[in-house]
């Protein structure tokens, strides 16, 4: 069977500081009267293995899919990379309260510890309410000991880098920096595959049944990067039916792009999937064998071996670009 552009069944996430942004912006069928913090548009992760939505292959989950097409699904090296599982995880994110102060171990950590990839990952941010913010690394030089001293006198706030966000913000966080989204925020996330968080601070909330969540005090230590960044947030410039950058790096690269013309691609040169995240509008993907429409909150991906695209937008669309 011949491999095409691929949808998949969101998988919804229900947390304690989601709201209903997913549903009611980028028009996810969840229901509303849950708290749904996270939509996992493409997931690899055990357990929440995602399953195709559309075409010949509707039903079959991505698992299945690449050990059947390995590096037609995923391009060669990053079949013999990573085998039979998906490198990345690709989110939608509804912060309708503040998340928890946390952090994520490196490869090597995460390996020696759970047997995993670590979590390196970045934000855009599609909306946020006027007076947003986030966390991302510190304000200051720190020290494991500093550290230590601030989160056991509930002075954790004092030594971290808060920072103002709008729609179009965006942060690279490396595995190791610690951050937490604010109040208000619509992200769209690109990460490697792992569920691995070791939660540092959480506002001391507790569930309905009077219980706070689990913290990893002693786990974050070890994984912290204590270094002090000049710049925190990405710079680019949005260039009107050109791609621009926001992040490269060995697990990923991501690029926006903002087109009111018809755009082709060709990928004859990259030897990997290309995964699409439609943030606005709607535009018809034309592939060797076929056509397929994508609407603004939808996400599809783009097997390997499909090498030549054309884009052809309804008004202007704005979308994301991730391949590896």
């Amino acid at each position: 069977m011949s491999l095409y552009p691929l949808k998949f069944t969101p998988i919804a996430k229900e947390t304690i500081w989601g709201g209903n942004k997913l549903q009611q912006e980028l028009n996810k069928d969840f229901a509303t009267d849950k708290k749904i913090g996270e939509s996992w548009e493409i997931s690899g992760v055990p357990n929440d293995i995602s399953i195709v939505s559309n075409g010949d292959l509707k039903g079959k989950n991505l698992s299945e899919l690449i050990q059947v097409y390995a590096g037609q699904l995923l391009g060669e090296k990053n079949a013999q990379k990573f085998g039979s599982e998906f490198p990345l995880l690709i989110k939608f994110i509804d912060a309708n309260d503040v998340l928890s102060i946390q952090v994520h171990p490196d490869d090597n950590l995460a390996k020696e510890r759970h047997n995993s990839f670590g979590k390196t990952e970045m934000w855009y941010v599609l909306g946020a309410e006027k007076e947003s913010n986030l966390i991302v690394g510190f304000n200051q030089k720190v020290d494991q000991n500093l550290y230590q001293e601030k989160l056991k006198k509930g002075k954790l706030e004092e030594i971290l880098n808060v920072e103002k966000v709008q729609k179009g913000s965006t942060y690279f966080i490396p595995a190791g920096r610690v951050h937490a989204i604010g109040k208000g925020i619509l992200v769209a996330e690109i990460q490697q595959t792992s569920d691995i968080t070791y939660r540092m601070y959480d506002w001391n909330r507790t569930d309905a049944q009077g219980n706070g969540r689990e913290l990893h005090t002693e786990l974050a230590l070890d994984a912290i990067d204590y270094s002090l960044e000049k710049e925190y947030e990405t710079t680019y410039t949005d260039l009107l039916n050109h791609s621009s950058e926001l992040a490269t790096c060995e697990y990923f690269t991501t690029y926006k792009l903002i087109f009111d013309q018809e755009i082709k691609k060709d990928y004859s040169k990259l030897d990997s999937f290309v995964i699409y995240m439609c943030l606005d509008g709607e535009f018809e993907l034309e592939y060797s064998t076929g056509n397929i429409i994508l609407e603004k909150g939808e996400t599809i991906l783009i097997p390997a071996e499909l090498k030549s695209l054309v884009l052809k937008p309804k008004g202007t669309v704005e979308l994301l670009e991730v391949y590896i």
